[in-house]
């Protein structure tokens, strides 16, 4: 795999240079809530823009069906970008139409363009090759070089992330070859105990990470909703709170399995309930009360971890050399329900281990709770991606960039 390293020392002033980042941030409305991911990128478009690049930033946001939706527009992003690098950036209001094309030919060397959300052509996420392959060619013409720097697109076989590099000289930009680096530190020559914390909510998305790190981790600490289908494997009753009943069958044989080989499974011993999800944008109390694990009462939803799980699980981090959080353990949005992400955050800061916060909810918690980011190892930028590197799939968007 080509870095930008290899690129800058072979020129690019005056080049058109396609950055394929993850500007994927979320909105309230047109207001961004954390821009991470936005400022991940930034060292590698300043980095050309020095240089004399032209560059052609593109990404997707949220989930449109395939058509422009003002809803789901990069121009919020494309403001914020351009504050970070302290540059105007231009903004085109098409991927690949006569607003594009006019705004990367209106680039001088030095300067940035955006376009418009990838995802508002349907070719980006078709499952059609030719449609796909249709789409990267237009997506060719604005570039000379490509620039893969989305980490958290890698996972997907996207037109901007898996066709498009085969069409122009490609290389990996900082924020992925960061990416990679880390990951290896959790899947090569890993410094142990080794701990693992995955919370989110639901069970059937960890399944397949849980069985890849079962054959890597020490520990594993579970939390957030995915929990009460561990609890009711168990044989807990779990109230009202979320259950995935058709998975307790795959939890039982993780459990099985994980006694087998010595892997210590950490589940939480109390739990902090409410009768309804709380409402996350008055943030109105909640009327929380602490119980049990395996005592929760009906009609009450377990939404965190309670005070006793939050003390043992810091425990579990305390002398860990290596941990890989991925996923929340409560409703941190409401402060009512925070406290259990914010435990185990903090013992990653007092802990001397290499820390890996996973993406996704879990690095947007980590800031919403005022968490120094520098406190930790690494915070990524692709939840998603990072799960199916840990289960050793083979991610397109890293092998379009190998050579």
């Amino acid at each position: 795999m080509k870095t930008i390293d290899e690129l800058l020392a072979e020129g690019v002033a005056g080049k058109r240079v396609f950055v394929r980042a993850d500007l994927n941030v979320p909105l309230d409305g047109t207001t961004i809530t954390d821009d991470g991911r936005i400022r991940a990128v930034v060292p590698t478009v300043a980095k050309l823009a020095e240089a004399g690049a032209r560059v052609v930033v593109a990404s997707h946001l949220g989930r449109p069906k395939g058509a422009p939706d003002p809803a789901f527009s990069l121009a919020p992003a494309a403001a914020r970008l351009g504050e970070l690098l302290g540059a105007d950036v231009a903004f085109a209001t098409d991927t690949v139409g006569e607003s594009a094309r006019a705004a990367v030919a209106g680039l001088a060397d030095g300067q940035v363009a955006v376009i418009e959300n990838l995802r508002f052509n349907p070719g980006e996420t078709s499952k059609d090759d030719a449609e796909r392959g249709a789409f990267a060619d237009r997506l060719a013409e604005l570039a000379d070089v490509y620039v893969g720097d989305g980490f958290g697109a890698v996972h997907r076989k996207h037109a901007s992330v898996f066709d498009l590099p085969a069409r122009l000289p490609h290389y990996a930009g900082y924020l992925i070859a960061t990416e990679v680096g880390v990951l290896k530190k959790l899947t090569t020559d890993v410094k142990r105990p080794y701990a693992v914390v995955l919370g989110g909510a639901k069970v059937s998305d960890k399944l397949g990470v849980i069985d890849h790190l079962l054959e890597r981790a020490d520990r594993i600490l579970i939390g957030g909703g995915m929990a009460y289908t561990f609890l009711k494997a168990q044989g807990h009753e779990v109230g009202s709170s979320l259950l995935q009943e058709d998975q307790i069958p795959a939890v039982q044989e993780y459990l099985r399995r994980a006694e087998e080989k010595g892997v210590e499974f950490v589940l939480p011993v109390d739990v902090v309930v409410a009768p309804a999800f709380p409402d996350l944008k008055t943030k109105a109390p909640a009327h929380p009360t602490t119980v049990a694990a395996d005592a929760m009462p009906e009609g009450q939803m377990g939404l965190d971890n309670g005070p006793e799980t939050n003390k043992l699980y810091a425990s579990k981090l305390a002398d860990a050399a290596t941990v890989f959080w991925n996923g929340p353990m409560g409703v941190f949005e409401h402060p009512d329900f925070a406290d259990g992400t914010r435990a185990v955050a903090q013992a990653l800061v007092d802990s001397p281990a290499f820390s890996v916060v996973g993406g996704g909810d879990s690095a947007a918690a980590v800031r919403i709770l005022g968490f120094d980011e520098n406190a930790f190892g690494h915070i990524s930028t692709g939840g998603g991606a990072s799960l199916e590197y840990l289960e050793g799939k083979t991610l397109p968007g890293l092998a379009a960039l190998e050579d």
